[in-house]
């Protein structure tokens, strides 16, 4: 009897590489808050954990029959942000303090997810060991 990761697993697996990735754009956010004509951008998380779960992929052609196939699942795209706060005149619309917020809460959940998948390991080796 085999192991089905993607069921084992769970979303989970998905949810980290989605929120690794939003955590980059939205350091790239605070980064740039003193950078003129910057315009803030975000990842739609539940459209980016839509397209990493679905099935679609893109196809990478081999040109080589002894070339690896290999296919990278769809992620989220950057989308720029409607800024909340009146223009300060140099074009950038970073808050920086909500810049901040959003990272912290996606810190917790990228946390959450690593949680939840170590304990998913832990129980799988437990199953494996036969304890």
């Amino acid at each position: 009897m085999s192991i089905s990761f993607d069921k084992a697993l769970g979303i989970h697996q998905h949810t980290v590489g989605v929120r690794g990735k939003r955590a980059e754009t939205l350091a790239s956010n605070i980064a740039n808050a003193n950078t003129p004509g910057y315009k803030a951008k975000d990842i739609d998380f539940q459209r980016a954990l839509n397209a990493a779960t679905s099935e679609a992929k893109i196809g990478l052609s081999r040109t080589d029959g002894r070339h690896i196939s290999a296919s990278t699942k769809i992620m989220g795209e950057q989308k720029y942000r409607v800024p909340n706060q009146p223009d300060t005149g140099d074009g950038n619309t970073v808050d920086a303090q909500l810049e901040q917020n959003l990272f912290m809460q996606n810190s917790l959940e990228y946390q959450a997810s690593l949680d939840f998948l170590g304990s998913k390991f832990k129980n799988l080796s437990k199953a494996l060991k036969g304890e």
